[in-house]
C-alpha cells in the first residue's frame, strides 16, 4: 500500500496524535494508596529513625558526595518538615521527590555510608546504623528496606499507561535576560540562586524562612547592584521560584559564554551556635575525575576556550580538558580569596572562610564558578541578617566590589 506524505496528511497525522494523548491521558487513572506521612526524624549519633503516621511501600538509601550527603526515598510516603540532627549528620532536609516518594537528605559532617536497617513490626518507623567510612569506601548504588508484609502499603495502580520514545534531549531551559550594558565586550557574570521550586533547601527554625527564597533575594540584590555599577552584564539562572537541576544551572552559563559563574546558598547545621559565610571552590580531585567523564564521551563536539574537542583524539581531548579546567580551577581559587577579601568588610565569614569541595555546580571546565554560602539559616543571627533587605544590600555591595575588582585586575593583566 502507497502511502503519500502530504502536508495535509501530516497535518491530520499530528491532529490524531494530539487526539490519542488527550484519551489516553483521560484513561490514565491512578487509584492511590495509604500515604503516610513523615511524621518525626531522629539522627542521633550512628542511629537514624524514620517515622510515619501511616504505611508506606518501603524505603531505598543511596549515598552522595560533595558534599557528603545520605538520601533515603520513601516510597508511598509524604514528607513533614526538618527532624533531629547530631554526631555524624549535621542538618537533615526532606521534600516530596515525586506524588508518591517522599526524599530525606542527611547532610554529613564527614563521608558514611548505611551498614544496615530495618522497619518495626508494625511498618511505622524505619531503623538505620550509619557508620563513618573513609572517602574511597563510599559505594554507588541503593539499598533497598521493605515494611513487613501485612504491615506494607500497596503502592498506587495504574489502569491504563502509554509509553513512546522521545528522542535524543536537547537543552530545555530558555536562556534568561541578560542585564547591563548593552555592550558584548563587558564581562558576563551569572548569578544562580540555588534550589527553588518543589526544592526549598534549607528551612529556617527561627521564622520558617526557606533557602530557596533567601538564596534568590540575594541574587537578585547582586544582580542590581552590579546593573547601578554599570561595569559588567549580569543574567540569573533563575528569576522566580523554579526548579533547575544542577547541570542545566552551571549549562546557563557555558551557553552564554559567561565569565564567571556564582551559586549562591545558605547552609543548614545541626549546631544553631555556627555561623558565617563560606566560599567553595571545585577540588583537585573532583577536577580530575570531571576531566576523565567528559574526555571519555563519544561526542567530543564541544568546544572549551576556542578548541573545538571533535577534532582531536582521545588522549589529546582529556589533556586540553585537564588544562582548561585546571587554569579555570586557579582563577576560581583567586577569586574566592577576592571574595572573602571584600564581603569580610561587610558581613562575617568562617574561620576558614575559602574550603574546596566537588559540588555539581562548579564543575563547568571552562568558567571560573564559585558556590558562595552566605550563612547558616539555623543560626538566629544568619537568618536575620540574610532575610533583612539591609543584609542583603551589604551582601551585594561585597560580592559586586569582588566582581568589579576581579575583572579590573584581568583588564590591567592584558
Amino acid at each position: 500500500m502507497k502511502i503519500d506524505w502530504t502536508k495535509m496528511g501530516h497535518r491530520t497525522h499530528k491532529q490524531a496524535m494530539a487526539l490519542a494523548t488527550i484519551l489516553a491521558s483521560a484513561l490514565l487513572t491512578i487509584n492511590p494508596a495509604h500515604a503516610g506521612s513523615i511524621s518525626r526524624i531522629e539522627a542521633d549519633g550512628s542511629q537514624i529513625t524514620i517515622s510515619f503516621d501511616d504505611l508506606v511501600e518501603g524505603a531505598s538509601t543511596f549515598s552522595l558526595a560533595g558534599p557528603d550527603r545520605i538520601a533515603i526515598d520513601v516510597q508511598g510516603g509524604k514528607a513533614g518538615r526538618g527532624g533531629f540532627a547530631t554526631g555524624i549528620v549535621k542538618a537533615v532536609r526532606q521534600g516530596q521527590y515525586n506524588p508518591n516518594t517522599a526524599r530525606i537528605v542527611f547532610d554529613l559532617d564527614r563521608p558514611a555510608v548505611i551498614t544496615n536497617g530495618s522497619f518495626s513490626d508494625d511498618g511505622k518507623s524505619l531503623n538505620l546504623r550509619l557508620r563513618s567510612v573513609g572517602q574511597n569506601q563510599i559505594a554507588s548504588g541503593r539499598q533497598s528496606f521493605l515494611p513487613p508484609l501485612k504491615f506494607r502499603a500497596e503502592p498506587p495502580k495504574k489502569s491504563y499507561s502509554v509509553k513512546m520514545s522521545l528522542g535524543k534531549p536537547k537543552d530545555s531551559v530558555r536562556l534568561p535576560k541578560i542585564y547591563g550594558p548593552d555592550d558584548p565586550s563587558r564581562p558576563l557574570v551569572v548569578i544562580d540562586a540555588g534550589h527553588g521550586g518543589h526544592d526549598p533547601g534549607a528551612i529556617s527554625p527561627h521564622g520558617d524562612a526557606r533557602e530557596k527564597n533567601v538564596t534568590l533575594a540575594i541574587a537578585r540584590a547582586i544582580r542590581d547592584r552590579l546593573v547601578a555599577g554599570g561595569r559588567v552584564r549580569v543574567a540569573l539562572t533563575r528569576d522566580s521560584d523554579e526548579f533547575l537541576v544542577l547541570e542545566e544551572r552551571y549549562g546557563i552559563a557555558r551557553r552564554l559564554d559567561a565569565d564567571l559563574f556564582m551559586s549562591i546558598h545558605a547552609d543548614a547545621a545541626g549546631n544553631e551556635s555556627a555561623s558565617g559565610a563560606t566560599v567553595y571552590t571545585l577540588s583537585e580531585v573532583a577536577s580530575d575525575r570531571e576531566a576523565a567523564k567528559l574526555a571519555a564521551r563519544e561526542n567530543k563536539a564541544n568546544i572549551i576556550n576556542g578548541i573545538n574537542l571533535g577534532e582531536a583524539g582521545r588522549d589529546v581531548s582529556s589533556i586540553l580538558i585537564d588544562l582548561t579546567q585546571r587554569e579555570t580551577m586557579n582563577v576560581s581559587a583567586d577569586f574566592a580569596k577576592l571574595l572573602h577579601r571584600e564581603s569580610s568588610r561587610q558581613m562575617t565569614f568562617r574561620k576558614i572562610p575559602h574550603r574546596y569541595a566537588s559540588f555539581v555546580v562548579l564543575k563547568a571546565p571552562d568558567t571560573p564558578s564559585v558556590l558562595f554560602e552566605t550563612g547558616y539559616l539555623t543560626n538566629k543571627d544568619d537568618v536575620a541578617f540574610l532575610n533583612s533587605s539591609q543584609g542583603r544590600t551589604k551582601v551585594a555591595a561585597g560580592v559586586a566590589s569582588a566582581i568589579e575588582s576581579h575583572f579590573a585586575r584581568k583588564l590591567a593583566m592584558r
